[in-house]
This record gives structure tokens, sequence and C-alpha cells, in this order.
């Protein structure tokens, strides 16, 4: 009575989003052997930009840790225009494009593929993309048994990218009020995610961190302050110097941070879901030194996560640049300076270098998300 096996069981189970969407390519690849790809890219509106999140395959993915504008990508466009997924069953009609993704999807050899949007609640939110070796791999019968497939891997990321967004709106929410008292903008938490999405691509490499990672990254990135909601005004809002007991309590708040978010992943039943430890690590470990004098526990080099390594300089070098009412902004190459006079000592030196190494895109994030008031 028990001798079949559920194909997509992984899908009930608190397992990772790659293993899940590779439960679904294991069962889709019984019937099709030939998609030999399954790959998802998500959609930033506010930078419109898609980058590459998820990917399974027997293969070595020919893109991780990329992004383009969807506004320069004329045969994504088009999809969306048309609103219909798109079928390619010879991609050499695209051999003579000039998009970098273009020439590493056929550096790779794939001979056709099969693109399908993917929408919540009406807006997009990225792309998913079936590959084949074999030229003409696509055609309608297989589309009709494909689709129940893509629409299931997209309600699967879906799924697991919302649960995170409500419990960032909800800790978002916390945060605005904490920021409504300290005069810190939504611009700078815009710019830090950024900054760090920035960073943590740099060291991807080193640290093999995947594009998924990368995402929890620059989503959790902004919450790292959450626990000065609990900080008291006079602390908080105090003009000048904290004394030494004053300093103790404005310590606290990364503490109180993790104990905000443990209970808002109870109360909204998400204390299992993948990616937390990358949010908690994030509020708790911040202020802490690779040479071992931060806060809260005097961890050091490598035994900090790099999550908040990463965080740690996204949000001093954001601090320094910015205009605060006690301080003008400071240039770039100033902020540099700093940063790298910290380096290895306060501050990850391989994390200082990336963003360093990325000033061009540093200095587009600084433009499009500039300060309207004094930040």
């Amino acid at each position: 009575m028990f001798e079949h096996e559920d194909r997509l069981g992984p899908l009930n189970l608190n397992v990772a989003l790659r293993d899940k969407i590779g439960s679904i390519h294991a069962a889709l690849s019984e019937r099709f052997p030939f998609i030999r790809r399954i790959a998802a890219a998500v959609y930033d509106p506010a930078t419109d930009t898609l980058k590459t999140f998820l990917y399974v395959g027997e293969d070595k993915t020919p893109l991780a840790h990329y992004s383009a504008r969807l506004s320069e990508t004329a045969s994504l466009r088009e999809i969306l225009e048309k609103g219909r997924p798109r079928v390619v069953n010879e991609l050499s009609v695209f051999a003579a494009g000039t998009h970098e993704h273009t020439r590493r999807i056929a550096e790779q050899g794939y001979q056709s593929s099969y693109t399908m949007p993917m929408y919540h609640e009406g807006r997009l939110f990225g792309f998913l993309f079936f590959n084949s070796y074999d030229p003409d791999s696509f055609g309608e019968e297989v589309l009709r048994q494909i689709d129940p497939f893509g629409h299931l891997i997209a309600l699967t990321i879906i799924s697991d990218l919302v649960a995170m967004h409500i419990l960032l709106a909800t800790v978002k929410t916390a945060r605005d009020l904490v920021h409504a008292r300290d005069g810190e903008t939504g611009a700078h938490l815009d710019r830090m995610s950024r900054f760090a999405r920035v960073i943590a691509l740099g060291v991807a490499g080193k640290y093999g961190l995947s594009d998924e990672y990368i995402e929890k990254i620059f989503i959790f990135s902004p919450l790292h302050d959450i626990g000065k909601i609990a900080i008291p005004d006079r602390v908080l809002l105090k003009p000048g110097r904290l004394d030494p007991e004053e300093q103790a309590l404005m310590r606290t708040h990364t503490l109180r941070g993790r104990e905000i978010i443990d209970r808002m992943l109870q109360h909204f039943d998400l204390a299992q879901m993948q990616g937390n430890d990358i949010l908690r690590n994030i509020a708790l470990f911040h202020h802490e030194a690779v040479d071992g004098s931060g806060y809260p526990e005097g961890r050091a080099g490598e035994a900090i996560p790099i999550e908040a390594r990463i965080v740690a300089v996204a949000d001093i070098f954001d601090a320094l640049t910015s205009r605060r009412p006690y301080k003008p902004a400071w240039s770039n190459d100033e902020a540099f300076a700093l940063l790298r006079k910290l380096s290895g000592t306060k501050l990850d030196s391989g994390c200082v270098e990336a963003l360093i190494d990325s000033r061009g895109e540093v200095e587009e994030i600084q433009q499009r998300f500039q300060e309207n008031t004094v930040g």
C-alpha cells in the first residue's frame, strides 16, 4: 500500500528552496530528460534590475551573480509586451547578441529555451528559464505539460520570498517608528542594502555565496538596527557624546534586535523559515570587529558571520557619505580612505576592497537614491 514515492514530497518539508526546486526538476526530467537547466531571476523595480536568483541542473550554471536592466533587455521586454511566455527552439538566432547573458548561454551550448514571466498579484516578480542542449525541444505538446510545472516552481519561489517580505514589511513598520525618532531616512536604507549586495557579490567567490544567499542579505540588511526601537529617547536622541552608562545601554540594541526578530518570527509562524539565521546574524553581529573589539560577543575574524561583516562596511560607508545634522557628508574618497584605515582591524578587509573596487556601482546607487531631507 505504501510503495509509491511522491516525487514532490520535499515541497512539504522544511528544506532549502533549491532542494524544493530540485525535486520539481527531477520529476520533470523523468518525463523530459532534455530539460537540463531551470533558472530563476528576480526583479527589483526600484532599479529596474533583473538579478540571477536560483539555478538547478546537472551542469554548472553559465549565469551566476549576474544582473541586467530589464529596460535594456529587449527579448524579455517583448515577453511582457505580448503577455505570453517565449519559446526559442534555435538559440542561434541570438548569435549576434551583445549582452553578456546571451554570450554566456551560447557558450554553454544550449540550443533551445522556454522563458516564463513570474507574477505576484499582477506585478512582475521575475522570470523562469528552461534550457535544453537540443534544438526544437519545446513543441506545443511538451509546453502544455511543462506549464503546470513552471507555475508550481514560480509559486514555490514566490511563496518562499513573500514569507520573507511579509516579515520584512512588519519589521519595516517597527523600524520606521525608530527612524521617525532618530532622523534616519529610507534613502539611507535603500543605499546601504544595495551597497551590501555589491559587497556580497564581490566576496561571493571567496565564501561560496549563492545568488539566493546574496538576495537574502540584500533583503535583510536594512533591518540591522531594528533593536533601536527599544532604546529610550534620552539615549537615542541625545545630541552630544554618550556617557559610559548610555553607551552600554545603546549597545544593547543588537541583543534587543535579535529578540524582536525572534518574537516576530514566532508570531508569524516563520521560525523555521529558511534564511532566518542571516537575518538574526545581521541584527546581532553587525557591530562586531574583526580584531575582537566589537560587541555584543567580542567575536573576531571569520567567527563573525560574513553577512554581518558585509553589513558593517555598507552601513559605515553610507553613514560617512551622508549628511547628518551634526556633520557634513564626506566625499567617497574620504570615506574610502577611512575604510582602508579600519580594514583588518575593525572591518573585514575583503569586504572593504569589494566596495572600493565597485566605485562605479556605488556612485550609481548614490545618484539613484539621493536624500530629499537631511538624513
